[in-house]
């Protein structure tokens, strides 16, 4: 007689990631992981989930002598009889519904703040890199038209530009120290709202871009680094304003572009 394989169902690996089994289940449901990886990987993933809901509702978790009042109803009679392990996981799971109906209701309140994913919070800042490369890919293979003002208007560049931007002051960073000229500038879109794309080019003919677009929400003025195969893309935010300096040379170089910008446009 052939013996007979246990079923397992997805209510059951559910309730094994989320300790409910019963011990005897329990060790059935680990043989079973054992021999299905495909399970085991989701078991493993909804239990990553579970460890990081707690971490993320430690710091509001309280708990009281009268909470299971909450579930009763209020109606609490003495009694020094223990409850029955049956009701007792009845109260665990309502316990636990009431909780996910807190932590439902203040996501609603505090959900952009409290659940929102960290790569979610970082959309404006993240976007940045990707922006400045999308611009620097397009325009800096462009052999005749790679801007809209030239180097030989560069005052008037920067006066059309920070209007658009409503940016009193927008400096055009001279670069002629490291070797690259102004080839002049654009209007882009960044973020959804007016940008400026300044181009340079050295005596090799290696162009890069310096990118300038609102970033609201952002204050961090530490550098950032990004890179896609030979793009390599460095930003920083300023107040509300976002920078990124993009090219197809090294990184060192391409830092030390980035410092100067900083440096002229915090000046």
């Amino acid at each position: 007689m052939n013996e007979r394989k246990p079923t397992v169902t997805e209510a059951d690996l559910h309730a094994f990631a989320d300790g409910f089994l019963p011990p005897e289940k329990h060790a059935e449901l680990e043989m079973w992981l054992t021999e299905n990886p495909d399970d085991a990987t989701a078991v493993a993933a909804w239990q990553t989930q579970n460890d990081e809901i707690r971490a993320m509702f430690a710091p509001y978790a309280m708990s009281k002598h009268s909470d299971a009042d909450l579930i009763s109803g209020g109606r609490s009679t003495p009694s020094t009889q223990p409850i029955p392990p049956q009701r007792s996981r009845k109260l665990m799971m309502l316990a636990a519904s009431l909780a996910l109906f807190v932590a439902g209701a203040a996501a609603g309140h505090f959900g952009p703040d409290l659940l929102a994913p960290p790569e979610l919070q970082l959309t404006a800042i993240e976007a940045l890199p990707q922006q400045a490369r999308s611009a620097f890919v397009v325009y800096a293979s462009d052999v005749r038209h790679p801007v809209e003002v030239g180097a030989n208007q560069e005052a008037h560049l920067a006066t059309w530009l920070g209007k658009r931007m409503n940016v009193a002051g927008l400096k055009v960073p001279s670069l002629q120290t490291l070797g690259f000229q102004l080839v002049g500038g654009r209007l882009l879109p960044i973020n959804g709202t007016p940008g400026a794309l300044f181009m340079y080019e050295n005596a090799s003919g290696q162009r890069l871009t310096v990118l300038v677009g609102r970033s609201s929400g952002n204050t961090t003025t530490s550098f950032r680094f990004a890179s896609d195969n030979a793009v390599e893309t460095f930003y920083w935010i300023d107040g509300n304003l976002g920078y990124a300096v993009t090219g197809e040379i090294s990184r060192d170089m391409l830092r030390r572009v980035a410092d100067e910008c900083y440096k002229q446009f915090s000046s």
